[in-house]
């Protein structure tokens, strides 16, 4: 059995420790390894587990592995009862890897009904999730509404991945690799501490790829956007020491460590997960290429063909999300991008012009869709300012410096 956590377990390390919550997940074999990752590299770790996770790996393998007293009982935690409020008061951060999709329901309704949920309730450190569930579990209208209530209470997301899954299918669900955890956790509390974090404590909420408007039961309108620059600078956002919400079209893109990811369809769903979190944003950056236009009838089928029938299609105007924005959220540094074939500079101005953006991105259409590089013209108030072609993940880190240089000015 293993023993209550004791005060000198908690002072062995010279930096506060990481609490390791382990839920119940087949991916609760890799929490071993996080132990070790972390235990190497200096940072103590104190284990918490819950019921379910004993049936995956065992509290005597998470104590061999961390050196510390691992902890699972609420009501055996401590001699007078409250590590669940003390524990997390000593510690730098709580990482729950894997969390299950039960785990996330029950933090997302405030419950503490074990001792985990009770120390992710009534903590004063950061919080990560590393979510490890089958892709339809993950995709659940259910689950993404527990996710996204997680990340507009300030929970940050570490995942999932995309891959193979214990079940034996693919797609998107399984949990990050352990190094991969330790290095967003690691990145994110130097970022926070750091006065180098240019966009620490930030709320950076980012727009990328392009949105499917339904035609009928198989066809729509959409582009050649492939979100690689709105996710590089989800990135970049990051690692400068942002809170950083990505909503994203559909694209087949890895999720950037730290990010909090929320998947749409629509311009319509678009601008609802953009207003919806207008609230708790300081900065917005609307990278994605959001339709125009959308059908104002969707045929529940397939449309058939017919050689001696004009198809006529009838579209109403899409709501314009920075323009919507501005007036809804008047405190929000909003950053617009604009994808032209001509007349860039005098198009892009125009752009930032009727939108009344403090700086406007601007960029020719066939990089912005289909190079891995990019050139690109910065529009403020002061001019025009031109930036050399690079790669966008480059070119992500250059504009979140000129973000945040704008933001302080």
């Amino acid at each position: 059995m293993t023993q209550p956590f004791s005060e000198q377990s908690l002072s062995i390390a010279s930096e506060p420790p990481i609490i390791l919550g382990i839920t119940g997940s087949v991916a609760a074999y890799k929490a071993a390894e996080l132990a070790r990752l972390w235990v190497k590299s200096g940072r103590a770790v104190d284990v918490v587990m819950t019921e379910n996770a004993c049936r995956f790996v065992t509290p005597l393998t998470m104590q061999a592995l961390s050196g510390r007293p691992v902890c699972q009982d609420l009501w055996r935690a401590s001699e007078d009862g409250m590590r669940h409020i003390s524990l997390s008061r000593s510690a730098a951060a709580i990482v729950v890897a894997p969390t299950s999709a039960d785990f996330l329901a029950r933090l997302a309704q405030g419950r503490a009904d074990d001792l985990l949920a009770a120390l992710c309730l009534a903590r004063e450190c950061p919080l990560f999730v590393a979510p490890a569930m089958n892709r339809q579990m993950w995709f659940n209208p259910a689950t993404q509404r527990n996710v996204a209530q997680l990340v507009a209470d300030g929970v940050t997301l570490l995942g999932p991945d995309y891959g193979e899954m214990a079940c034996g299918e693919s797609g998107e669900g399984r949990m990050l690799s352990p190094q991969a955890i330790v290095d967003a956790v690691v990145r994110w509390l130097r970022n926070a501490s750091s006065a180098s974090a240019i966009l620490a404590r930030r709320r950076v909420l980012i727009t990328a790829g392009p949105t499917f408007e339904t035609i009928d039961a198989v066809r729509g309108l959409t582009n050649r956007s492939s979100g690689k620059m709105g996710f590089a600078l989800a990135d970049a956002a990051a690692r400068a020491g942002a809170d950083v919400t990505l909503v994203a079209g559909p694209v087949n893109q890895p999720t950037p460590m730290g990010v909090a990811r929320i998947d749409v369809t629509s311009a319509a769903q678009m601008a609802d997960a953009v207003f919806s979190r207008a609230e708790q944003t300081d900065v917005f950056i609307g990278v994605a290429a959001v339709a125009d236009f959308t059908p104002t009838n969707i045929i529940d089928d397939k449309i058939k063909k017919d050689k001696n029938e004009i198809l006529t299609l009838t579209l109403a105007p899409t709501v314009d999300i920075l323009d919507e924005l501005g007036r809804r959220a008047p405190h929000i540094f909003r950053v617009g991008f604009a994808a032209e074939t001509q007349n860039l500079a005098q198009f892009g101005e125009e752009k930032r012009r009727r939108k009344k953006l403090p700086l406007l991105i601007v960029n020719h259409a066939a990089e912005a869709f289909s190079s891995d590089e990019n050139e690109v013209l910065l529009l403020d108030d002061h001019g025009q300012h031109p930036l050399p072609k690079m790669s966008k993940r480059a070119l992500a880190t250059r504009l979140i410096e000129e973000i945040a240089q704008r933001i302080d000015s």
